[in-house]
């Protein structure tokens, strides 16, 4: 029997993230007789449930790459929520290049990181393809017109606190942009940004600058809510409860964009100019998780990627994954005024 909520997250721009931050999570899984739980702060036992998303009672809001892994390969979980938000992606070339526009990338060495232990844990190789993917789609190219360069990665990544995040390389591929092993790489998020001033890189392809979503589709746009069904059948409450909270912290947010700048500086483990950067001045409004039409059919433009690059152990239908009965209730407590902690 589940006794324990347990939550994960991506250091990235969340409601549920800032709902944890605030205090709310905890609450609200209290308020059900459950104690709560964080992998991020629990034992190296537990960190590979971050992937394989099965332990009971867990509620993951990540990338969409290690959840759709880990439901090609079985993993009994129900897709509850998606948000979206930009997060500066982009192309880096090094200070003296001359490569400006997505046409220039043709012929050039690409950085990919390498296969992790597992597909799930390969993430930044995904993001890596699906972003040299769209950028070459942009200048009519294909990742046939470039040259894949493997850059090392560590083969076992585990969630972590944030002293041992601070540690780590966030950016794939700056030192062999560096010292010319590479020609470009693929960056994303507010870390990123930062390193790439400080070594002086250049954007050469601003994947945020398109307006056509399809071309943003990545590891975390849309960002997948997911939950062990365990917890959904013996808890729905619980379930409902945190997407409610959830939401109360979406309109919490919508007011605040100082509040969560600061909330995200923490999150993201990166200075205020990093988050500035990244996410802009109205990332702020849009934190609500939906399972709109068009969410749903960019996961699933996600996932036909996946499949086809093989980070998919088997195909599966994206309609019979998602729970939406949870968020839907979750709306109407929070319409009602009914959420409290």
């Amino acid at each position: 029997m589940t006794d324990t909520l347990w939550y994960t997250r991506c250091p990235v721009p969340t409601a549920s993230g800032l709902a944890h931050s605030l205090g709310w999570l905890a609450e609200a899984a209290a308020g059900h007789g459950l104690r709560f739980g964080v992998l991020q702060d629990a034992g190296p036992e537990l960190a590979g449930f971050h992937f394989s998303h099965e332990l009971a009672g867990l509620i993951r809001e990540g990338g969409n790459v290690p959840a759709l892994a880990a439901r090609a390969e079985g993993s009994p979980t129900r897709l509850i929520g998606l948000t979206w938000i930009d997060e500066a992606q982009a192309i880096l070339v090094g200070p003296r290049s001359e490569v400006s526009a997505p046409a220039d990338l043709a012929g050039l060495r690409i950085g990919v990181p390498a296969w992790a232990r597992d597909r799930a844990r390969s993430f930044p190789r995904a993001m890596a393809l699906h972003g040299f993917a769209d950028a070459l789609r942009l200048g009519g190219l294909t990742l046939a017109d470039v040259r894949v360069v493997e850059l090392g990665v560590e083969r076992d990544p585990q969630v972590r606190t944030e002293i041992q995040d601070r540690r780590r390389n966030v950016t794939w591929g700056v030192d062999e942009l560096l010292d010319g092993s590479v020609d470009a790489i693929y960056v994303k998020g507010a870390r990123a940004r930062e390193v790439a001033a400080e070594h002086g890189l250049r954007v050469a392809v601003d994947l945020d600058a398109t307006e056509t979503k399809r071309l943003r589709v990545n590891n975390g746009t849309p960002r997948p809510i997911t939950v062990h069904q365990e917890l959904l059948d013996t808890h729905p409450d619980v379930v409902i409860g945190f997407l409610a909270q959830s939401l109360r912290a979406a309109d919490w947010a919508a007011g605040d964009l100082d509040g969560v700048r600061t909330v995200l500086q923490r999150e993201t483990l990166s200075g205020p100019a990093g988050v500035v950067a990244a996410y802009g001045a109205d990332f702020h409004r849009g934190l609500h998780p939906t399972l709109s039409a068009e969410r749903l059919e960019l996961l699933d433009v996600q996932k036909r990627f996946l499949y086809t690059h093989g980070f998919l152990a088997a195909d599966f239908d994206l309609d019979s994954w998602v729970a939406p009965e949870p968020l839907e209730q979750a709306r109407a407590l929070v319409a009602a005024g009914t959420v409290t902690v």
